[in-house]
């Protein structure tokens, strides 16, 4: 890669743009204690970046608890759109960093593993709605999930552009080892994990105020 050359940001949204995790993991513990289950918060971390149908279904499974996964995730999205309002922020320095990306030209895209539902409301609550985005890429887009990397794949074509002009911003193991296996550049922010779990990308910042237009285009 050459210097200046990125073109195109593209942004996870749970745990980079939103501090979503900790109202999709409540959401989720209570979706599986109506159903009689009691599981601890700290099962769904291996699943964390996978979209919700591999977050619940893996805890399901390691519960050996059957279900319907539909059901099951259209509950966890009921519960959790009703905390939405009140509990969800956006990370500080997101919302500037989107929207200082958008003002010198680059393509902004938001890929994420949760379905449209959330993603709408999650930027609506923030002020970044799909309006303004380039691209939105959404679980419901792709067959594999991260750490697959067939969601990032997919935003790449939708932008029209190569993979060495993204770079990607995560937060979560598989989806820095998703936009790697894309090809693509990727800064990881250390809001879920900690920042030696992360090591795998590109460059690490402990959080996304923390990264620099220099750090998007330099490479």
């Amino acid at each position: 890669m050459s210097l200046n050359k990125i073109t195109a940001v593209i942004f996870d949204m749970d745990g980079v743009l939103t501090d979503s995790e900790p109202l999709i993991n409540m959401a989720a513990v209570q979706m599986f204690s109506e159903l009689g289950v009691k599981v601890s918060p700290d099962d769904f971390i291996p699943f964390i970046g996978t979209g919700e149908d591999r977050y619940i279904g893996g805890v399901a499974e390691k519960y050996n608890v059957p279900i319907d996964i539909n059901q099951a995730k259209k509950r966890t999205y009921e519960i959790y759109l009703e905390l939405v309002p009140t509990d969800l922020n956006a990370f500080p320095g997101a919302v500037e960093l989107v929207k200082k990306c958008k003002f010198v030209g680059l393509k902004i895209a938001l890929t994420s593993s949760a379905d449209m539902v959330k993603i709408k409301a999650n930027m609506e609550k923030i002020g970044l709605p799909i309006s303004i985005w380039d691209v939105v890429v959404s679980a419901e887009d792709v067959t594999k999930k991260k750490p697959a990397p067939d969601i990032f794949l997919k935003t790449m074509e939708k932008l029209n552009v190569s993979p060495t002009k993204c770079v990607v911003i995560e937060d979560s193991v598989q989806g820095v080892q998703g936009a790697i296996a894309a090809g693509m550049p990727c800064i990881a922010v250390a809001h879920t994990f900690p920042v030696e779990k992360l090591k795998i990308a590109n460059k690490v910042k402990e959080k996304i105020s923390d990264i620099k237009m220099e750090d998007l285009l330099n490479w």
